[in-house]
Formats: structure tokens, C-alpha cells, sequence
């Protein structure tokens, strides 16, 4: 506040000067080498590692395609590393627990895009952009009291 500003162009110079550096994000590796994540979906939880390999997807002890056999679940568990064009390039193992399938196959995508990041922090800006890294946190709304379900009331009749 101690500067005084007379112009237009002296203003830009305040205001340029003030801004704060853009975040450098880092490459995160453990001691093997790979990169490890957790996503979220619903009441799933997903813990992912990544490891530079030929494309082999492993959720919990089994073949992605034999744990979500419906190929809507497979394509979604796909869609970062499609969006990346690193197909065939990582390994990924990945063990879920809680929810449902559907759940657990979008908290594995959020676990997988969330390692990729972390291994390679020069796709943040794709896979931000696709959205694939933001946790959907919807979950399921809470049954109230004197209600049949979360908002279904009882069915009325006058008599």
C-alpha cells in the first residue's frame, strides 16, 4: 500500500507483480517405482498403483474385464488412460472395496487418473480437462423419519 499509483500502466505493473507462481506439480514415485493413488466413488474406495508396463489392468487379483464383466463398467475404467493415449504403456493394479460395481469401477477411473497424474504431472492438464479428476460426490440421500424413503411420502387417502 506504501505505492502510490498514478496510471493506467503503472496499475498493471501492481497487479503483475503481486500474482502468485502457478503450482509445479512433481512427479510421485514409491520405492518400486510406481505410482500410487486412492479414488473415491460413492461408498467405493479404490487404491491404485501404476507401473510402466504393456497395458495389463488388475483389480483385485483378477483381470479388469473378468471383475466388471458389463463393457459400459470396462469402458469407463478406461476412458483416462484412453484420453491420455497411454494405452498399452502401464501396468495398473488396483484393489476396490465398498459400493456397488458401478461405484467401484468410477473410484478405480478416479484412482487411475489420480496415479497418472503422479507419474506423469505433465497429463494433469488433459485429464483435468475431461474432467476425470474431479471426485463425483454424490452419494445416496439419508431415509427421514416419517417418510417412506429418502423424500416418497406414504400414499394418502381421504378414506
Amino acid at each position: 500500500m506504501a505505492e502510490t499509483v498514478n496510471s493506467l500502466e503503472d496499475l498493471g505493473s501492481v497487479v503483475t507483480a503481486s500474482q502468485p507462481a502457478a503450482p509445479v506439480h512433481v512427479q510421485k514415485l514409491d520405492a518400486q517405482g510406481r505410482a500410487y493413488a486412492t479414488g473415491k466413488r460413492k461408498n467405493a474406495i479404490a487404491r491404485v498403483w501404476i507401473k510402466p508396463g504393456n497395458g495389463k489392468i488388475t483389480v483385485n487379483g483378477k483381470d479388469f474385464s473378468a471383475f466388471f464383466a458389463r463393457p459400459v463398467l470396462q469402458m469407463v475404467l478406461q476412458q483416462p488412460i484412453v484420453a491420455a493415449s497411454r494405452k498399452d504403456q502401464y501396468d495398473i493394479v488396483a484393489s476396490v472395496a465398498g459400493g456397488g460395481l458401478s461405484g467401484q469401477a468410477g473410484a478405480v477411473r478416479h484412482g487411475i487418473s489420480k496415479a497418472l497424474t503422479y507419474f506423469e504431472p505433465e497429463l494433469r492438464a488433459v485429464l483435468k480437462k475431461g474432467g476425470f479428476l474431479t471426485r463425483d460426490s454424490r452419494v445416496v440421500e439419508r431415509k427421514k423419519y416419517g417418510k417412506a424413503k429418502a423424500r416418497r411420502s406414504f400414499q394418502f387417502s381421504k378414506r
